[in-house]
């Protein structure tokens, strides 16, 4: 989920060919919510934006495990295997 608006969600999709659809949260009320929208700076700038952020929601709809700031490289397998110990019977599907 990004603050990118459905028609950039939907080029990216595409591009990258991912099979699943993905939210976009134009108003950031869900990041907000998750306290992932923070301020950030860039050269002395400072900006609102989301802090890159994994949050694994279980099968009851807890908050199961997070995973701020999130290094792309190796991070789905680190993903993986946190949703095999969460979710044993519904990682694979």
């Amino acid at each position: 989920m990004s603050p990118d608006d459905v028609a950039s969600h939907a080029k990216w999709r595409q591009k990258l060919q991912i099979p699943h659809p993905l939210l976009a949260d134009t108003e950031h009320a869900a990041a907000e919510r998750y306290g992932v929208w923070v301020q950030k700076s860039m050269m002395g700038k400072s900006y609102w934006g989301v802090a890159r952020t994994t949050v694994i929601i279980d099968e009851q709809g807890k908050v199961a495990k997070v995973f701020p700031n999130v290094k792309v490289q190796g991070h789905s397998a680190e993903v993986l295997a946190a949703l095999r110990g969460i979710l044993p019977s519904s990682a694979d599907r």
